[in-house]
């Protein structure tokens, strides 16, 4: 199942609109069988851009979606591209402490391996608020 997230992840991060930093980088994750993947936006007005993370996820709440069930990440090179602070809280929203977020190189090579609860250890959620 992976496999259809990475390919997902690597052809969005072809959209992506990246003029000024040049790094793209695409996500896609899965709910309920269903894949939504997003890429980064950049904006002139550098606070105003979007990460890619946060289109896969406004894509899937648009389809319906509440629970991220997996997701990868892939970015520039070789390199895994981990997912900024404001992601992470991002899918702390939608995704378990034990989602499973797989960082993967643009070639689709798996490079990092991580728990959303190890990338955010004692995350603030929704239930939080309960």
């Amino acid at each position: 199942m992976t496999d259809e997230l990475i390919q997902a992840a690597i052809h969005i991060r072809k959209r992506a609109y990246a003029p000024y930093s040049k790094f793209l980088v695409g996500a896609a994750l899965r709910c309920e069988g269903v894949v939504y993947a997003g890429c980064n936006v950049e904006n002139a007005a550098y606070p105003l851009g979007s990460c890619a993370e946060a289109g896969a996820i406004s894509a899937m709440v648009a389809g319906g979606g509440r629970q991220i069930e997996e997701i990868v990440i892939v970015g520039n090179g070789d390199v895994a591209c981990t997912p900024c602070g404001g992601c992470r809280q991002r899918l702390r929203e939608f995704g378990r402490p034990d989602l499973v977020v797989r960082m993967v190189s643009e070639s689709g090579e798996t490079k990092l391996v991580r728990t959303l609860g190890a990338l955010l250890p004692d995350a603030f959620g929704p239930e939080n608020l309960a």
